[in-house]
């Protein structure tokens, strides 16, 4: 009996062959590491907002007084809060300047992520990017479609790693800064920064 066959009659769908034996497959959440990671995460992220717009104000930034709403209803900290033009170099100045806090742990921009010509927010913090989380941009579009369909395509949410700290940005409009914060970001933000801080 080959290899294949022994793996075809054993009863343990688990078993898979290698070579000249049949190998137990572990799951990809076998052990559930992940959990376990997260036992260990901070539950309190020192974070900073940013809202990328050349119409909004303090005043009148929903959008960003949701991510901050939301992220000090989880009992994270907040170290600033400011609202900028949508300009490249503005928003890299921004953020260089957050991450000269040692406190700061996590940076959350909103806005300008589409494909209008003043749309420049991807551009600026993509090039800033050492490590890219590319999961994050492809499942938020994926929950983006099926929340509003084929429009998903025009979003460029990103996210990834600066100088030791987590960046994201999403979409400017409240059910998108909604749906990311609650989906994505905050049932990681301490996951990705303990992992960072190993």
């Amino acid at each position: 009996m080959n290899t294949l066959e022994k793996a075809r009659r054993s009863n343990d769908s688990n078993q898979i062959p290698c070579g000249d034996n049949v190998l137990k497959h572990q799951s990809h959440r076998a052990g559930h590491a992940h959990e376990e990671h997260k036992t260990h995460a901070p539950h309190c992220v020192t974070c900073v907002v940013i809202t990328c717009s050349d119409t909004r104000t303090s005043q009148t930034d929903t959008s960003g007084q949701l991510m901050m709403r939301l992220l000090k209803e989880r009992g994270h900290e907040l170290a600033g809060y400011h609202v900028v033009k949508d300009d490249p170099a503005q928003i890299r100045s921004l953020i260089e300047k957050a991450i000269e806090d040692d406190a700061v742990q996590a940076i959350l921009v909103n806005g300008g992520t589409g494909i209008s010509k003043r749309d420049s927010t991807f551009e600026a913090i993509d090039g800033m990017l050492e490590k890219r989380l590319v999961g994050f941009g492809e499942i938020f579009r994926y929950l983006t479609y099926k929340d509003i369909g084929s429009p998903a395509i025009m979003t460029r949410a990103t996210a990834g790693v600066f100088r030791g700290r987590i960046v994201f940005s999403t979409p400017g409009s409240e059910g998108a800064v909604r749906l990311a914060m609650e989906s994505l970001i905050l049932p990681e933000l301490g996951h990705i920064v303990q992992q960072l801080n190993k």
